[in-house]
């Protein structure tokens, strides 16, 4: 495919990507979103784990399916790809070669599992001092789990976050896509974004030692200060709020909805559109510390009022009056939604090795003015790019 003009904020930075599966590909994809020229090293013959985690796989131009599947497609646009075996003298050779030329690599392998080839930080740190070296893991480099290898779910489970998920007398419950990889590979990319303007002023590179666990933790958010203001362990509210009443999906005469009162003033237009006022003005539900001591009481009676129309009506209603709400999507709604529409949610990217010529992705979700994330690759086949990466970063024909 043509490539677009690289004119992006990370333009002239040179990443090379050792990472595979969803935590490490997700950043150097968002990298590489802003301008970065991503090399993604793959292991010969076998590529990212990911490529074969279908179904559903991608149709070829005859409209049969190919090695690749949705899931590797999710992570790995604006990067090329390189084959290399790094157990061999050759390919260790190769990745120095590659080293010389790159600002940042990252890696996900277990916390030292680099060191047998040479290629941990400390044994590079002193070869290239400019090296930002990003390590992915899912418990650190340091502590009684550091040799621990991490997934997704696991985390999920020993950070809390699945305590705090599910309806209250049901089983703790997962979060429905990779969360805990997502938000490492957010944090990872901010920590590699630091590292270089860091190093752009002092010409020192470093190491970023990030985990899933420590990022899972992070991003416990008001649930994590909660406990920590009280040492009380909360309980599972379904869809509902710790900290905000009525704030939960609600059922209506036909389908659910999400009402999220978020403060007093909302509550009590809530009730006038409700004609309700004997709810608005019952000393129990005047403030949200009240109506948090009152909860159930509150809940049983909002579901009620909200039964009695439909949810076209109370969408109608609330958002005239200036109370959230809004709808539960399925994906179908979303990707249909005239405004995710409007803005761009979908990326329709030419590939051309993909049925009808192009690939639908999920599309960054960045809006900048002067140097928004451009698609100028889909992601790669196995080793696609061998020569035009030997030939750009080391000026081999």
């Amino acid at each position: 495919m043509p490539e677009q003009a690289n004119e992006g904020a990370l333009s002239g930075i040179r990443i090379l990507d050792l990472s595979r599966i969803l935590a490490g590909p997700s950043a150097t994809q968002l990298l590489g979103d802003l301008g970065a020229d991503v090399i993604k090293v793959e292991r010969p013959d076998e590529g990212d784990d990911t490529r074969k985690w279908g179904p559903p796989y991608i149709a070829d131009r005859d409209g049969s399916p190919t090695n690749e599947s949705a899931y590797y497609l999710a992570a790995n646009r604006n990067k090329r790809s390189i084959a290399i075996d790094i157990a061999s003298e050759e390919g260790r050779e190769l990745i120095h070669r590659l080293l010389a030329k790159a600002d940042v690599l990252v890696e996900n392998y277990k916390a030292g599992g680099l060191a047998k080839y040479g290629l941990s930080y400390e044994q590079l740190r002193e070869r290239y001092p400019r090296l930002i070296y990003c390590s992915i893991t899912g418990f650190g480099h340091t502590g009684p789990y550091a040799s621990r290898p991490g997934y997704d779910f696991l985390i999920q489970g020993m950070g809390g976050i699945m305590s705090l998920t599910g309806v209250p007398n049901g089983e703790p419950m997962k979060v429905g896509v990779g969360i805990a990889d997502v938000m490492t590979g957010m944090y990872a990319t901010v920590g590699m974004l630091a590292a270089l303007q860091h190093r752009d002023r002092t010409g020192q590179g470093q190491h970023i030692d990030i985990s899933l666990l420590d990022t899972q933790i992070a991003w416990l958010v008001n649930a994590g200060t909660n406990y920590l203001a009280e040492r009380k362990l909360p309980t599972r509210l379904g869809n509902g709020h710790p900290n905000i009443v009525p704030y939960q999906v609600f059922p209506t005469a036909d389908s659910p909805m999400i009402l999220a009162v978020g403060n007093d003033a909302q509550f009590r237009r809530f009730c006038q559109v409700a004609q309700a006022d004997a709810l608005a003005d019952d000393p129990r539900y005047a403030t949200n510390v009240q109506r948090i001591a009152h909860r159930e009481a509150l809940v049983d009676q909002v579901a009620e009022l909200l039964k009695k129309h439909p949810r076209s009506h109370w969408l109608q209603e609330l958002e005239a009056a200036g109370v959230p709400c809004g709808p539960v999507n399925d994906l179908d709604d979303v990707f249909s939604d005239p405004h995710v529409i409007a803005r761009g949610a979908e990326l329709r990217m030419p590939c051309a090795w993909a049925e009808g010529g192009e690939i639908s992705l999920l599309a960054n979700p960045l809006k900048m003015s002067v140097t928004p994330p451009s698609y100028r690759r889909p992601p790669p086949r196995l080793n696609e790019h061998e020569q035009s990466v030997l030939c750009d970063w080391l000026g081999e024909p």
